[in-house]
């Protein structure tokens, strides 16, 4: 069953990076594009956590990647919003 829910999760998170990966295509300018890294960050992320927590239960494992997933999701926001404001203050210039 712990298996099962795992795996489920982890199929999960292979989509939504998949999800984020056609809407990077789709999408016609750079700011655009910029939601679907970070969907990747919030919605992978997240669903590969909860699938350690189901095969692993509270582990050392959880604890390790819980930090690493904080640090992505902490330095992905910075990076999205430095990266956002420059492609802002690049598309204003005439």
């Amino acid at each position: 069953m712990r298996t099962t829910a795992a795996d489920v999760l982890l199929w999960v998170s292979v989509l939504n990076i998949w999800l984020a990966v056609a809407g990077f295509t789709r999408l016609r300018t750079a700011l655009d594009r910029l939601h679907c890294v970070t969907f990747v960050n919030a919605a992978g992320g997240g669903a590969l956590f909860f699938a350690v927590l189901a095969h692993d239960g509270f582990s050392v494992r959880l604890i390790k990647l819980g930090f690493l997933l904080l640090s992505a999701l902490v330095g992905g926001a910075v990076l999205s919003h430095a990266t956002g404001r420059a492609l802002w203050i690049r598309e204003r210039r005439p």
